[in-house]
């Protein structure tokens, strides 16, 4: 976790610092305050590909302009949720307001503005744009992207990005992938209400079928013929399903495996678990492919990356 404040820096250079803060920590944008009167504090996390901010403030604005695009192109989504105090958001000619409970989503390929007009708490995340694109494609059609206090999956949601931003307690790598994967199927679900059945039923089936086949990763017996007496489907569509990916049903199955050990071998809490057992529980059978097959990946042995940080 990193963390800043303004509360050690000088009333003239806060602004100043909180802006260079916020383009490290979550996007590259330009923020507008009252210097005189500004404060605030902010805490990062990341897992993976995924960044997680927490932060307080008084009131100001961030801008993200279309130099800001072509200085630092950025294929993700902005996740917010508004915790206290309200902001206003314009995306692509569309306004709407984020009031406390509610989450919305912002494309960080678009110009936006939201803007603070008093005290301000939320959680932004970064989120890679194909994590939930491959589960909701609709989102990418979406104008108003935004989640309800009181909707269906909102507060599950809202405990997600508690627990992956706040820090209280230290989440090891392997419960924090669980828990982002989880994010984006809360995020894909809240948003499929609101897209016509016609499009999002076979992308929820989709994104199910995935859901599924990371459940039963440490089996070794995953497999299509497995996946489709599951869902009532043939064969050859499970192929299909995977394709759409860019990665077979095999490439899939193997590279989730290895993500998975991967992040089991720095997990302080699996420190005392040998390289084997972690190997086996997450559906290898054989040491030899295993070990084999994590050194293509990962241009380690187990062991050195367990040993080896970067």
């Amino acid at each position: 976790m990193s963390t800043w404040t303004t509360d050690t820096i000088r009333p003239a250079d806060r602004f100043s610092y909180w802006q260079d803060v916020v383009c490290h920590a979550v996007l590259n944008v330009s923020t507008t305050a009252r210097p005189d009167h500004f404060w605030a504090r902010i805490a990062s996390h990341s897992f993976g590909t995924m960044r997680f901010a927490a932060f307080d403030s008084s009131a100001h604005e961030i801008v993200r302009t279309r130099e800001h695009l072509a200085a630092a192109p950025a294929d993700n989504y902005l996740v917010s949720l508004q915790r206290r105090g309200r902001c206003h958001i314009t995306e692509g000619g569309e306004e709407f307001v984020l009031e406390p409970g509610e989450i919305a989503v912002v494309d960080g390929q678009s110009q936006f503005r939201v803007a603070f007009p008093q005290p301000v708490s939320r959680i932004v995340s970064v989120i890679p744009k194909h994590l939930l694109d491959t589960r909701a494609p609709w989102l990418r059609e979406t104008k108003n992207r935004k989640i309800s206090a009181g909707s269906r999956f909102a507060a599950i949601a809202r405990e997600h990005l508690i627990q992956l931003a706040d820090g209280e307690e230290d989440l090891v790598e392997s419960e924090a992938s669980v828990l982002c994967d989880n994010l984006c199927n809360l995020l894909a679900l809240s948003f499929a209400r609101g897209a016509s059945v016609g499009a999002r039923q076979p992308e929820l089936q989709h994104a199910a079928l995935l859901a599924f086949c990371r459940r039963n990763l440490g089996n070794p017996e995953l497999s299509p013929p497995m996946v489709a007496a599951r869902f009532g489907i043939s064969v050859r569509t499970v192929h299909l399903r995977f394709e759409r990916l860019g990665r077979s049903f095999g490439r899939w199955v193997l590279d989730n495996r290895l993500e998975r050990c991967a992040a089991e071998l720095r997990d302080p809490a699996e420190h005392g678990t040998s390289i084997s057992e972690i190997a086996f529980r997450c559906g290898f059978n054989d040491l030899s492919h295993f070990n084999k097959v994590f050194r293509a990946r990962f241009n380690r042995t187990p062991r050195e990356w367990r040993t080896t940080k970067d």
